[in-house]
Parts: C-alpha cells; sequence; structure tokens
C-alpha cells in the first residue's frame, strides 16, 4: 500500500493526514498549539511551536497508521494563509514571532497606503483590498518595530515566508526558500497579473526583494525531506493556501464552482476561470491552484471569525468544556430569542472590511440563558456567510444553485440546516470533511502520478449529505436584516485603540 502524506498546519492546530489511493484516510494526528495576544487586536504564534507541532503530527500519523516514510509517495503542505515568520538565513532563527493572518496591528499603515491613493494600484496588481490581514503590513511592522532588523533585511540577511515556506525550509535543513502561487497571492505583494514579486509594491512598503520566496505551482515535485525525525526523504510535492486547498479538495476547477470552509475563520471561494476579474463589491480576488500550470482565479469572501466564536466561548467564557457541545447547549433553547452575536473580535471581513469593529452582543434580556447566546453565536457564523454568498452573487452570471461546504464546523447539522434557511439553497456537505487536507493529498499525488487526473480522483468521492430549507423565507429575510443592524452598530468601535 502507498499513501500521500498531508500536513495541514492551521490557526489553532496542525494536523497530519495519511491518504490511501482511494481517497480514503488512514491516519489522522493533531496538536494544538498557543495562541499568544499581545495587545489589542494582536494575534501572535511562536514559529517553533507551528514547527514542532507540525512534525510531531506527521511522526505521529506514521506510527499510528504503522505506515513506513518509503510507502509515503509524497508530501503536500496546505497552511493558514497570510501568516507572516521573517527569520535569519544562516541560523533559521525567526526575527519575532509569527503574526498571524487575524492581527490588526498593520491597520494605521493600511490607512496611510489608502489615504496616499495607493488602493487602485493595489487592487490592479493583486487583486487585494488594502487591509492589515495580509502579509505585507505585517512584514513591513517587523522591520520597523525588531531592533536591527531592517539593517539586516538590507543586507540580505533575513527571509521572508508565509507558514508553508517556514515548513518547507525547515523540512529541506534550509535549503529551499520556496511558497507556492496561491500564498504568494496572499501577501498584497504578488502580481497575480504579470505573476511575480511585484517592485513598485516591494518599494511602496520599503520591503527589499530579496526577502521573498521562490514562487512555484502548487501541484509540482520541489524536493526530499533532509530532516532525520522520521519523516525519512519523502517527495514535497504539493503547496496550496488552505482555502485554495479546499477549493480544490471539492474538485471545483471549473468556472462557477464555489465552497465554503467553516474553519477558524469561514471563507467563500468561487472559481472564475483564467480571466482576471476585479469585484465591486468588495470581495477579493486571489489565484486557485493549477495542475495545468498556467494562471486560474477565485473570488473571495473572507471571514475572520467562523468557528473561533464557539473556541471562544469554550476558552474565554467557559461554557462548555468540548467545542462539539456547543450543538447540545444551543438546542437547549427553541431560538435565539432576539440575541444577535457579532463576532468581530478581529474586525470585520468581506463584504465590511472594517479593521475596527468590535464584538458585540446585542438583544439580552432578564430572560436570555447560556443557550440563546450560544445559539446565536452559531447562527452569526450562517450571517456572515450569507452575507458574502449575496455579494458573490452580484458579481457573477450564474447565481449559486447550492453552496458545497467543508471543515469542522460543518459537521454541525444545526449550522448547517439554518444555514440553507437563511440563503434558501441546497447545502451539500461530502462524506469526507476534510477537504483542505485532501486538497493538499490530491495536488502532491498528481505531481508524482498517484493519480492521474482530477476526473480520476472524482470517481473516488463518497455519499454528500444535502441540507435543504425548511423555513418561511421571509422570516430568513428578517433576521438576516437584524443582523445587519448589529453589524452597523459593532462597526468602528475600537478606533480609539488605533
Amino acid at each position: 500500500m502507498k499513501y500521500v502524506l498531508a500536513l495541514d498546519q492551521g490557526t489553532t492546530s496542525s494536523r497530519a493526514i495519511l491518504f490511501g489511493h482511494d481517497g480514503s484516510i488512514a491516519g489522522v494526528a493533531q496538536h494544538e498549539f498557543k495562541q499568544i495576544y499581545p495587545d489589542v487586536g494582536w494575534v501572535e504564534h511562536d514559529p517553533y511551536d507551528i514547527l514542532t507541532s507540525q512534525l510531531t503530527a506527521a511522526v505521529e500519523v506514521l506510527g499510528k497508521a504503522r505506515v513506513r516514510p518509503r510507502d509515503t509517495v509524497a508530501l503536500g503542505i496546505t497552511n493558514q494563509r497570510e501568516t507572516t515568520i521573517v527569520w535569519e538565513r544562516e541560523s533559521g532563527k525567526p526575527v519575532y514571532n509569527a503574526i498571524v493572518w487575524q492581527d490588526r496591528r498593520g491597520a494605521p499603515l493600511c490607512k496611510e497606503l489608502a489615504d496616499d491613493g495607493a488602493e487602485d494600484t493595489i487592487r490592479k496588481k493583486t487583486g487585494l483590498l488594502i487591509d492589515p490581514y495580509f502579509s505585507a503590513t505585517k512584514i513591513a511592522w517587523i522591520l520597523d518595530n525588531v531592533k536591527g532588523a531592517r539593517a539586516q533585511a538590507e543586507q540580505g540577511k533575513l527571509a521572508f515566508g508565509t507558514v508553508d515556506s517556514w515548513l518547507i525550509w525547515n523540512l529541506t535543513s534550509g535549503k529551499r526558500h520556496v511558497t507556492d502561487r496561491t500564498n504568494a497571492s496572499r501577501t498584497m505583494l504578488y502580481n497575480i497579473v504579470e505573476d511575480g514579486w511585484d517592485n513598485e509594491l516591494l518599494k511602496l512598503l520599503n520591503i527589499p526583494e530579496s526577502m521573498m520566496p521562490e514562487v512555484h505551482w502548487s501541484s509540482e515535485a520541489l524536493g526530499q525531506v533532509t530532516t532525520s525525525l522520521g519523516l525519512g526523504e519523502v517527495e514535497i510535492a504539493g503547496i496550496a493556501g488552505d482555502q485554495q486547498s479546499a477549493l480544490f479538495g471539492q474538485l471545483c476547477v471549473s468556472p462557477g464552482d464555489a465552497k465554503n470552509t467553516y474553519g477558524t475563520g469561514c471563507f467563500l471561494l468561487q472559481h472564475i476561470g483564467d480571466k482576471f476579474t476585479l469585484s465591486n463589491e468588495r470581495l477579493i480576488t486571489t489565484l486557485a491552484c493549477s495542475v495545468d500550470k498556467k494562471l486560474e482565479y477565485a473570488l473571495e469572501g473572507s471571514i475572520f471569525v467562523g468557528g473561533a466564536v464557539v473556541q471562544w466561548l469554550r476558552d474565554n467564557m467557559h461554557f462548555f468544556p468540548s467545542s462539539s457541545d456547543v450543538e447540545s447547549v444551543a438546542a437547549s433553547v427553541d431560538s435565539a430569542e432576539n440575541v444577535v452575536f457579532v463576532p468581530a473580535f478581529t474586525g470585520l471581513g468581506a463584504p465590511h472590511w472594517d479593521p475596527y469593529a468590535s464584538g458585540l452582543i446585542i438583544g439580552l434580556q432578564r430572560s436570555t440563558q447560556m443557550g440563546h447566546i450560544a445559539r446565536a453565536a452559531l447562527e452569526s457564523i450562517a450571517f456572515q456567510v450569507t452575507d458574502v454568498l449575496h455579494a458573490m452573487n452580484k458579481e457573477t452570471q450564474q447565481p449559486f444553485r447550492e453552496l458545497r461546504v467543508d471543515g469542522g464546523a460543518a459537521a454541525n447539522d444545526m449550522l448547517m440546516q439554518f444555514q440553507s434557511d437563511l440563503l434558501q439553497l441546497p447545502v451539500r456537505r461530502p462524506a469526507v470533511l476534510e477537504t483542505t487536507a485532501m486538497g493538499a493529498a490530491y495536488l502532491a499525488g498528481l505531481a508524482v502520478n498517484f493519480w492521474s487526473s482530477t476526473e480520476e480522483i472524482a470517481k473516488l468521492r463518497g455519499q454528500d449529505t444535502v441540507f435543504e430549507p425548511k423555513a418561511d423565507p421571509k422570516q430568513m429575510e428578517a433576521r438576516q436584516s437584524k443582523w445587519q443592524d448589529a453589524v452597523k452598530r459593532a462597526g468602528g468601535w475600537n478606533k480609539e485603540n488605533a
């Protein structure tokens, strides 16, 4: 038996999943790691926590499944995007913690760029809106605030990478400083029309080009693991940012195909083909995975807090000991009883793009119970996805006929039913929810001919579960309108902290 190993490096945990040729999961290992919050709106990770948790999971899954490294034909990596690590080329040591995609410290610099009229230039080159979400202002902050960093960078001594780059650098003992096009397209420094790091944008943010990794296709053999950590000499052959990986894992490879991933955040992506198109609805245009080695694009709506709202109820409020308990707590009441929860803990993403928005719970009464708040938290995920889907529908000639879903929170039947009711569309959930890791496995496996084509892979898919709308459409419209009112009230709250 031969296998593909997928490393799924996420925001709160690192996972490793082994896939067999039939697409089945042969083993899973997962390790959570610490979240660091040094200031309001700041989110960091220790880069070594990212690395050790991911390598431990990789070695553990091989051991659990009793699979030898030589029976692993390829390794694919998918990762939290935009998260920024800068390290010394000589020592391999990070100069600062990883600044996480959710981090908002770049908001003042983003305002400067917007005030200077850079938005149009940045959008036309990168497909992105100016926002601290993306890597560019995080790199700039490190260079301007870490002692000696700028001088080192200007001498060519520092390397920048998103999490995939950091992992591959360490897996190859510092021999490969690489990324793929999907991750590069999230930096606000990569020209997705001309297909290269953009000198004008690098100069605009005062970032030396010498820091940038080589950019490769998502499905491409890049070299073998060289560390002596129990992974043998497996070929690294797939890289993709987590949301593009999930898009590929759902086999959304043709224009009009779309999916929503319910992870720490929520991300709705629609494949739009090989023509670069800008959104009029404050969505972003990003690069999709291509096995044909040509530029392909997707429209994306990024929601910063999805499943993370459940973790917040678990860890900060101690509503329940396990995230999976949220469904039973929410089911203890018949409705949210007018409670609306806007989980803007790190600002709001698409289609609002308000880095200063704050979390808000409104509609509290003397009769409000834990169940009402838990239910409102779950519903907040669906409300945000509905906002993005409606914006995306305005952009396309082909409105959504259904929504394909994946990610951890997609296992929640109550959430999926409410999502279907709000959208008044079928919601289709695959038999295997691990489509992010599966996408990385597919990309790696295709690169080494473990699978011959996406058509072969399509035949391996199991039976989907479909949720059909049951609620009254007018009632759902009224609920969405109430949600939008609450979002307005949450807007701009943290401006004085900027």
